[in-house]
Parts: C-alpha cells; structure tokens; sequence
C-alpha cells in the first residue's frame, strides 16, 4: 500500500473511527480525522490506541457545507469514512432533530462536496441495523426492507438512501455498510454493554450497587469492533461500489449478555439486577437478526469473534 494514499474519518475520535485509524495506518495510509473543534477535543481513544500523534485532526461540522467543502479541499482524500453524527438509540428521542442533522445533513454535504470537488473520492457511510427495525426471526440481508423505529434509524435509513442516489445519479463511488451492534473496551459508559461490564465489576470489587436496567428479553446480534472496521475498508476496495451486511449472524439475548458477563465475575446475574420502566424507549426492537453472507462471499469477511469471546474480552480490558 503506497504511502502517498490518503483516508479522512470523520469521527475519528468515536469506537469506530479509532480503530479505523488504526487499521488504516498499519496499511501505511496518511490519515487525518475531524472532530466539530479539533483543538478542544481529547481524542481519548486515540491515545489509548498509541495512534494519536500518526494522525492529523481537523476541526469540521458536517452540517456546514463550507466548512465540508474546505476541508475535502485541503484533503484531497482517496477514501472518506462517515462516522460521524449523534450515535445514541435512546438518545435520538430526547434530540430528534440534531439526530437527523447530524447524520443525514452530514452524508448529504459529503456526497454534495465530492461531486463538486472530485469525483475520484470513495465514500464509505456508517449504516445501522437499527434500519430494519424488528427482524423477527427471519435474518435481514441487504435486500430486507427497512422498517426504522427510532429518530435514529429514520435519519440512519435517509442517509442510505442519499449515497445510493448519489451513487446511482452521479457514478460516485459511495457505499453503505449496514452493521449490527459491535462492541469493544472503546464504547462509551452510555450504551448498555458497557454499563453492565463496569456494574458487575465494580459489584465484583465490592460496591452494593445493583444494576438497573430496562428490557433484558431484546435479541440482538453482537460482534466485535476492531474487525468490524476492516469490512469498512474492504467495501472501498472492490471494483464496483455495492452496499453490505456486517454482522456475526448470531443473535442472542441481552440477558444471555448481561449472565456471561456476571459469570466472568464469579457472580450470579439474578441477585444484582433491578429493572426500571424509565429505561424503556418509547419504541424498542425485540429482535435483531442478521444474515451477513454476501459480505463473506463478496468481501471474503466474516466474524472471528461471538458474543462468548466479546464478553472475555470485555471483561479483560482488551484492546
């Protein structure tokens, strides 16, 4: 891989973008990554990473046009990577419209200053399973319907919709990857698999704390980040630009979840656990399947990693 090839993440500071890096500087990419004010922001993950100081951060909204195009122009890309935008399901109620801004009028501005500027950019969007809504138990593939039930898969779901028509009207190379839930030691203490880890193990050390939670009886389809980011970087590789699944095709409980991780602590989940209605979304997916063949077929991707690996790994801290 040429030195001289450049990538730009926005969000490079988030799970996703960090590990993006990561992956990409190894492949001896020069990469630079955004943040709204990159001269306040800590760049934590980065850090922790030991990546911080390889990458070069500039400071972007995605919902300003001018300040999209300055920076694409100073860039010059080969590879942009969308990740970028309000991340929280839950949170999407409380702020629907920074939601729709963040995510939507972002890809929009994106694609918008690519078709001005260079054609020649591929463009990599960060989808969601959250687009699907409740798969039952059939598995989605790329070709399932979506069925959004949150601010965030409808602003997710507008986002595909834009590369695709951006793709399909201007022969961008623009791309989706739909992927379903993907964790790893970087996520922030918001999202619940984060929170039952440092619950149970500050329980473990002692706390008499219990951990309080919503709707344990949600399935979903969890895998790993860091191999989660390779797919993305597959999907700017192939000859021509298709939209993929990115998941582990297994599915499992969230109580299945919060157990394993109470058993990595020598710990009974059924004597910590209390339940609050204040935790209920206001609509919820009961249950999220996947069927990620074609990104195995195609890509030649596929998850190392299931829900019993990522709940050890989780618990020991792995990076």
């Amino acid at each position: 891989m040429s030195e001289s090839r450049k990538a730009l993440i926005c969000g490079i500071g988030g799970q996703d973008g960090s590990y993006l890096a990561k992956l990409l500087l190894g492949k001896g990419y020069q990469v630079y990554g955004t943040s709204r004010d990159a001269q306040v922001s800590e760049f934590k993950n980065l850090t922790r990473l030991g990546i911080l100081t390889e990458t070069e951060v500039l400071s972007m909204a995605p919902n300003d046009f001018r300040s999209v195009l300055q920076v694409l122009n100073q860039v010059q890309p080969d590879e942009l990577y969308y990740l970028a935008g309000q991340s929280s399901v839950g949170l999407s109620f409380d702020q629907p419209v920074e939601t729709l801004e963040s995510i939507s009028s972002g890809v929009l501005n994106l694609l918008e200053a690519i078709r001005f500027l260079n054609k020649d950019i591929r463009l990599y969007n960060a989808g969601s399973s959250e687009c699907f809504g409740d798969t039952g138990a059939t598995p989605a593939d790329e070709s399932t319907p979506f069925k959004p039930r949150s601010p965030y898969a409808i602003a997710k779901s507008t986002a595909h919709w834009l590369t695709n028509n951006y793709r399909e009207s201007y022969g961008i190379y623009a791309v989706t990857g739909i992927l379903f839930n993907h964790e790893s030691c970087l996520r922030p203490s918001r999202f619940v698999t984060k929170k039952i880890v440092d619950t149970a193990r500050r329980i473990a050390n002692g706390s008499k704390e219990d951990l309080v939670l919503g709707k344990i009886n949600i399935i979903r389809d969890w895998g790993w980040a860091p191999e989660y980011v390779e797919a993305m970087w597959l999907m700017l590789q192939q000859q021509q630009p298709e939209d993929f699944v990115i998941a582990t095709g297994k599915s499992c409980s969230l109580q299945t979840f919060i157990s394993l991780v109470f058993h990595e602590f020598g710990l009974d989940w059924q004597k910590h656990v209390e339940f609050s209605r204040d935790l209920f979304r206001p609509s919820d997916l009961s249950e999220s399947r996947a069927n990620p063949d074609k990104a195995q077929n195609i890509l030649g991707w596929n998850a190392s990693y299931f829900v019993e690996e990522i709940v050890k790994m989780l618990v020991k801290e792995k990076i």
